[in-house]
């Protein structure tokens, strides 16, 4: 399992491109036939992929969790991003189409995947148990929001949150842009208590999402392709500009899971 040590924002402000590639994006997750796991020091987060293509794939424990199995003291969130598949957990199988997502709570001793999804995995340590409990993308809470004006209309699907799906820390869910609009997260913000992943997806090969990050006062950018993960601490702004249509996993581990708990950046004060 890849280990990210994430740099404090002073820091930040002098690493050349290749730096920041290597210690905020992650490039390669979703690889056929395997699991592929990375673990950030910021929340404990851990995101990794499952790709089990004609075979099965058993999520295992890694040795750095030190436990005897994965989700011995962690919850875990999935989407699939592929087509149709199946998850196992502890015997119980559940169906998952296409953006339908699993929560699967602590204590849960084994966990497979199967079939042509491509399983997106969010995890964040848990202290409290909760029911595992799927969502499909049908009945999920959707909340339109921005306009073509401001090239920002996106509809934003909320899965694992406080009026959701119950869990420990983590909130999940994922945002689709209209067509014709490019921006993602505006205005732009912080948030003190909380970490969050974006994992951007449904890209065209030769299209890319401009991801600003950084201090708001110091902002840096990342060029990022399809299915390619971007971690924000709690200090930084997250926002992007796409070059084409696009839509983005978000999920948040931190010390509350108040959805709009956030401190805002507007844009005339970013620099």
């Amino acid at each position: 399992m890849k280990m990210y040590i994430m740099p404090d924002p002073h820091r930040t402000m002098g690493l050349s491109t290749r730096e920041l590639r290597e210690l905020f994006l992650m490039e390669d997750l979703f690889t056929p036939g395997q699991i592929t796991l990375a673990y950030c020091d910021v929340d404990r987060t851990i995101v990794g992929s499952a790709v089990p293509g004609d075979g099965t794939l058993t999520l295992a424990t890694a040795a750095e969790l030190r436990a005897d199995y994965f989700l011995q003291r962690r919850e875990l969130g999935i989407l699939n991003i592929g087509g149709k598949g199946t998850v196992t957990a502890d015997g119980q199988t559940f169906e998952m189409d296409n953006l339908d997502c699993l929560y699967v709570g602590r204590g849960m001793k084994s966990v497979q995947f199967a079939g042509a999804g491509q399983y997106y995995l969010i995890s964040y340590p848990a202290h409290t148990s909760y029911p595992t409990t799927q969502a499909k993308k049908a009945n999920a809470t959707a909340v339109p929001l921005g306009s073509q004006a401001t090239a920002n209309k996106r509809t934003i699907y909320k899965y694992i949150h406080a009026d959701g799906i119950k869990s420990c820390q983590l909130v999940m869910g994922f945002t689709v842009l209209d067509e014709g609009s490019v921006w993602n997260t505006m205005p732009p913000h912080t948030h003190a208590r909380r970490s969050e992943i974006y994992m951007y997806f449904d890209m065209k090969p030769d299209t890319r999402v401009m991801h600003f990050m950084g201090a708001p006062q110091e902002t840096r950018h990342l060029v990022i392709a399809d299915k390619q993960v971007v971690v924000s601490p709690s200090w930084s702004v997250h926002a992007g500009c796409g070059t084409g249509a696009y839509a983005f996993c978000w999920a948040m581990g931190g010390e509350n899971q108040a959805f709009d708990d956030m401190d805002a950046a507007p844009v005339p004060t970013l620099r």
